[in-house]
């Protein structure tokens, strides 16, 4: 068991080197890893993506390097640590280690054989090849491992939320984003936006954007803003897959999309109505198209959706808008986590403006309560999160 300050420590160092791996790791996981000896680090890492390091092996290549003086000025950090010095030292990790040879070699055998007497793990891989097995082999060749508990159990876990709702459900990850003003209105009644939330919160929403597998928005948006949907102005190592549902395929020439294609991959999910000639015409301008079918409603159904973009290996979706489709896909259970930009502005208006358009609850005790709700101010904004679910 993870138990004391000292755990709660370098297990939290631990957390905050798996976050280097945001927007490159997907679709493996983010990982991060800390040897200590004594009181001391010795060595760090995280996974920074496929073909690379996994963040154990990462972590003792550091610690080699640091033992050869390689990195560093004494006095600048934690002690040196000579090779042989890795028997008996222990390794935080968030998550657990790999025991299947997959692009790289397993990771419990490395730490098997470098001889850590201690290894504690964040959270079980729910991985079906590992799921457990990486601890059991850990054990079985005489390492004590320890598992995190409670709160920093949940974080851990919240970290892969992808990854662990694609196991457990085989659907991505789901974030409706949206700003409103203090009267609850995501745009004026002539249905301008443009902009109701201040130039730190966007810029936030660009750095989500090129964390997440896919930014999606429907047939509103892409009229009504006609969005680019790229990451900008952030450090970005690749764009998100940019999805737009468009059941008609009406998107034009001129759009931005199309005009921005070549920065990024573009996927528009139609009706099966629509003719194989026009998709090949949207195709010749450089978008993918997608078909799935309607529900009973006439729209493309939610779930459909979503279990196409998972059969892609999407597993986060950042979620733009607008309320209609946000609506469709709350009324589904598939939204996991909302972000609310609250504005410091006064729209009024009569038309319904509201973030969510469709049939909800029709008493406030049956609305329902987010939890692990965080408030945070992003300049004059103030941004508050929570998820509908508990973690998977």
């Amino acid at each position: 068991m993870v138990s004391g300050e000292r755990d709660t420590i370098f297990m939290e160092r631990a957390l905050a080197l798996a976050e280097k791996g945001q927007g490159q790791a997907s679709p493996n996981p983010l990982v991060g890893a800390v040897i200590v000896s004594g009181d001391r680090i010795v060595g760090e890492g995280y996974h920074a993506g496929p073909w690379r390091d996994h963040a154990e092996i990462d972590a003792m290549k550091d610690a080699l390097r640091r033992a050869g003086g390689l990195e560093g000025e004494p006095g600048d950090g934690p002690a040196p640590l000579s090779g042989e010095e890795l028997a008996g030292t222990t390794m935080y990790v968030t998550l657990e280690p790999c025991c299947t040879y997959g692009r790289t070699p397993p990771c419990t055998s490395a730490l098997i054989a470098a001889g850590f007497g201690r290894v504690v793990v964040g959270a079980v891989d729910p991985s079906p090849e590992v799921n457990g097995r990486g601890l059991e082999r850990l054990r079985e060749a005489g390492i004590q491992v320890d598992l995190a508990e409670g709160e920093l159990a949940r974080r851990l876990k919240r970290q892969n939320n992808g990854l662990r709702k694609s196991v457990a459900t085989g659907l991505p990850f789901v974030t409706y984003k949206y700003a409103m003003t203090l009267d609850g209105r995501v745009a004026t009644d002539t249905g301008d936006s443009r902009w109701i939330s201040g130039p730190e919160s966007r810029e936030l929403v660009h750095r989500w954007r090129a964390w997440s597998d896919a930014v999606l928005v429907g047939t509103g948006t892409l009229r009504r803003d006609d969005p680019s949907l790229t990451a900008r102005a952030v450090a970005c190592q690749r764009q998100p897959l940019r999805v737009a549902i468009d059941p008609e395929l009406s998107i034009t020439g001129e759009a931005a999309l199309v005009k921005t294609a070549g920065e990024g991959p573009v996927l528009l999910i139609c009706g099966p109505e629509v003719t194989a000639a026009r998709r090949a015409e949207v195709e010749a301008w450089g978008l993918e198209t997608a078909v799935t079918t309607r529900d009973g409603v006439g729209r493309l159904g939610p779930e459909a959706v979503a279990r196409l973009l998972a059969a892609r290996g999407v597993q986060t979706v950042l979620m733009e808008g607008g309320p209609r489709l946000a609506g469709s896909w709350w009324a589904a259970g598939l939204i996991d986590k909302v972000a609310t930009f609250v504005c410091p502005q006064v729209v009024s208006g009569l038309e319904n403006h509201a973030p969510l358009i469709g049939a909800g609850s029709q008493a406030i005790t049956d609305c329902v309560p987010l939890r692990e709700i965080e408030v945070e101010r992003i300049g004059s904004d103030v941004l508050i999160s929570g998820y509908s679910k508990e973690p998977f």
